[in-house]
């Protein structure tokens, strides 16, 4: 790492974002299901938690990249939606709750997007290295997977509020340590964002995250839920999270050696036919669990490779004035349209036809966005691919 990289506090703002994914990922359903929300209703309400990323991370990434300081932008909106989270203490009703969600959401769902083009400035030519800082990510999301895993055993599901506010207002204080990188205002010359959008390569990656992101719907919303009923324990369910989240942890490690040998598109490819593998293993096999375990490490690949691969590649096709933009798409569409839908087919399917049915039509999206992938992405060498 060259020596001016803020490792530390870049490392440090992932840890506690991905904490607070930690426990919303894995409890915020059995939380809302404590509080008598039925899976209908669950599914809207995730489903409200990642629609933010429609409007916020584009909203935001203009702002950004208008002002020229992305920093700053990422410290108001963890202030914004530590204050926002806060009314969740007072939420007594389902649309209440809903606009508690809509509201710290549309803040908190701003600043990933905007970090990841800060921190990929920062490293420069040398963004095959950011999975090296991304891993305390993941770290941040085991530790909390595990705590509050055993604190729900021991206390109930009601501690999950006051862990998530505690986590936001610590957000908040690590994002004023983390200084801005040279050069976040871009350079204005190159082409605009409509010209990068209509290339081809750009819609296929674009459609083809989507589909994969739509496929892990069902498993952010109901997974924690469905293990719950086939007789799992909270501490169980942490270490079966844990264990997606080790395999994580190990593919970051290798990927800095693993995209320049194998390339974004062979790696993207295969990370999308690995999660048709991973739904059918969890929505036929609830109750074995080897077959659980089994089906966490994939997690290394539908998570681990796929992100490292495809942030890569939209760092390469939004550059300059567009770089925050570009990221804030990707999030928006992916992480954000693509969990969105899956999590409200999966509220509306789920009572109908089942949970073991609804994670095999997940497959079915899984297998879906490697097609896409396979026919849209350019091969190495491509000269529409620019050495991607």
């Amino acid at each position: 790492m060259a020596a001016a990289l803020p490792y530390g506090r870049l490392s440090a703002f992932y840890l506690v974002f991905f904490a607070v994914l930690g426990v919303l990922g894995p409890y915020w359903g059995p939380y809302l299901k404590s509080l008598g929300y039925e899976a209908a209703q669950i599914g809207t309400l995730i489903g409200l938690l990642h629609a933010t990323k429609l409007i916020a991370p584009n909203l935001w990434g203009w702002v950004a990249d208008r002002l020229g300081r992305r920093m700053g932008v990422i410290r108001f909106a963890c202030v914004a939606a530590a204050l926002g989270f806060a009314g969740v203490f007072v939420a007594e009703s389902f649309l209440t709750m809903a606009g508690v969600i809509l509201a710290f959401s549309f803040f908190w769902n701003a600043t990933l997007s905007q970090f990841e083009a800060n921190t990929l400035s920062h490293l420069g030519a040398q963004s095959h290295r950011y999975p090296r800082i991304r891993l305390w990510g993941t770290v941040g999301f085991m530790v909390a997977v595990l705590a509050v895993g055993e604190g729900i055993d021991v206390l109930g599901a009601g501690i999950v509020p006051a862990v998530l506010l505690a986590l936001f207002i610590t957000l908040s204080g690590i994002s004023l340590s983390v200084p801005e990188a040279p050069g976040n205002g871009g350079d204005r010359a190159g082409p605009g964002l409509w010209a990068v959008l209509r290339q081809p390569k750009v819609l296929g990656l674009f459609g083809a995250c989507f589909l994969l992101q739509a496929s892990h719907g069902p498993f952010y919303a109901f997974y924690s839920i469905y293990l719950q009923d086939a007789g799992y324990s909270g501490t169980a369910i942490g270490l079966l999270w844990a264990v997606a989240l080790l395999a994580e942890i190990a593919v970051f490690l290798l990927m800095p050696r693993w995209l320049p040998r194998f390339g974004h598109r062979r790696l993207l490819i295969i990370a999308m036919l690995l999660a048709v593998v991973r739904w059918v293993m969890v929505g036929l096999f609830p109750e074995q669990v080897p077959l659980q375990a089994f089906a966490q490490l994939f997690h290394a690949a539908t998570y681990g490779v796929y992100h490292a691969a495809a942030i890569s590649m939209v760092d390469r096709y939004f550059t300059g004035a567009l770089q925050g933009r570009g990221q804030a798409l990707y999030s928006s569409l992916t992480f954000g349209a693509g969990v969105a839908v899956g999590s409200f087919l999966a509220g509306a399917l789920w009572d109908v036809i089942g949970g073991a049915s609804t994670f095999v039509l997940a497959a079915g999206l899984g297998l879906a966005a490697a097609v896409l992938a396979h026919h849209t992405l350019p091969r190495p060498g491509a000269r529409a691919l620019s050495g991607a």
